[in-house]
């Protein structure tokens, strides 16, 4: 599994490429917020790593998606959410997926949204 694809938008945002309005950044997550939100607080965590889905990860990629899950929370709460949010990620064609680099997203704020 190659570590970025150079026709990925996703990767283009970790290398800098292309801007985001960045939440949050290590050593190998990237949480950026999305440009189309469908809540008042939409951002998208992604593994800096090219996996195009979920349904590609393998185990030795648990302690990351663990990291993806725990980041949710604390970013939340970095930007004023306190009233429950939302995590998704889309699988593939018929789950929905439109970018083929392993995201989340996390929505939150007060309701309701435009969507979901």
């Amino acid at each position: 599994m190659s570590h970025s694809d150079p026709n990925c938008i996703f990767c283009k945002i970790v290398a800098g490429q292309i801007p985001a309005k960045k939440a949050y950044e290590d050593e190998q997550l990237l949480a950026f917020h999305d440009i189309n939100p469908w809540a008042p607080v939409h951002v998208l965590i992604i593994p800096k790593q090219h996996i195009a889905t979920l349904a590609d990860v393998e185990p030795a990629h648990d302690a990351m998606l663990g990291a993806m899950l725990g980041l949710a929370p604390r970013l939340m709460k970095q930007l004023g959410v306190s009233n429950g949010f939302r995590t998704l990620i889309n699988t593939g064609r018929d789950g929905m997926q439109e970018v083929y680099h392993l995201h989340m997203h996390v929505m939150g704020g007060p309701r309701p949204w435009a969507r979901g």
